[in-house]
């Protein structure tokens, strides 16, 4: 997808020539990393179709040169001063040096509501894979103590497939209603639970919007 921005509409600051840069997940909405970019970057962004900065320790630099994990720009957008660039990408990997996927990770940097449940349920998952088997069976085979209920779906496969088929039947019928607040409530319960469900299999909301995104591309030509 190629990218433009005009480039004499671009406040560059005067002392250096630079403008602030904000890298934005193309899908999730997650902001990356903030960088600067002066006019020859922004050129080779455009040229390139992968994300170039300028700083004053490396000069102009391709991110992604040295660890491969380049942006592929799908668009590139000027603030209403004109002292800010948004750059909608598509990163090959971790924007962040310390391998994180974004700069902003510590600060719950999930920018919409799909990757926010993607990312409490992963979470929820990581901590049942510190267990051993040995304790999950000695909880089941002891009192029972109380499960939230997103554990108990990752723990159950017959539970999570049923859940999914009751949500989406009172969906179905919320709908047939015409009934636009339970729609979306069951709508919401139905979505939750495709979300364990992706989880539990490796993928995530996340995956599935990449999915929708490369099919709302215009065809090759």
């Amino acid at each position: 997808m190629s990218a433009s921005l005009n480039l004499d509409a671009v406040r560059f600051e005067k002392d250096r020539g630079t403008v602030v840069v904000v890298a934005q997940d193309a899908v999730s909405g997650r902001v990356l990393m903030v960088a600067n970019a002066d006019r020859e970057a922004l050129e080779r962004t455009i040229e390139t179709g992968e994300m170039h900065y300028r700083s004053r320790t490396r000069g102009l630099w391709r991110k992604g040169a040295t660890s491969g994990n380049v942006q592929r720009v799908v668009s590139l957008a000027l603030d209403c001063d004109g002292d800010a660039v948004v750059a909608r990408v598509r990163s090959a990997g971790p924007a962040c040096h310390t391998g994180a996927v974004s700069c902003f990770e510590d600060s719950g940097g999930a920018a919409t509501i799909w990757s926010a449940l993607a990312k409490k349920i992963s979470m929820r998952r990581a901590e049942l894979n510190e267990e051993s088997v040995a304790d999950v069976q000695s909880e089941s085979a002891g009192p029972r103590k109380r499960r939230s209920h997103t554990r108990e779906l990752l723990l159950d496969r017959n539970l999570r497939l049923k859940k999914i088929g009751e949500e989406s039947g009172e969906l179905i019928t919320a709908c047939a209603d015409g009934d636009a607040t339970r729609s979306t409530e069951e709508a919401a319960d139905l979505i939750y639970h495709l979300a364990v469900a992706l989880e539990a299999v490796g993928s995530s909301l996340d995956r599935v919007a990449e999915v929708l995104w490369e099919r709302s591309l215009p065809p090759a030509s």
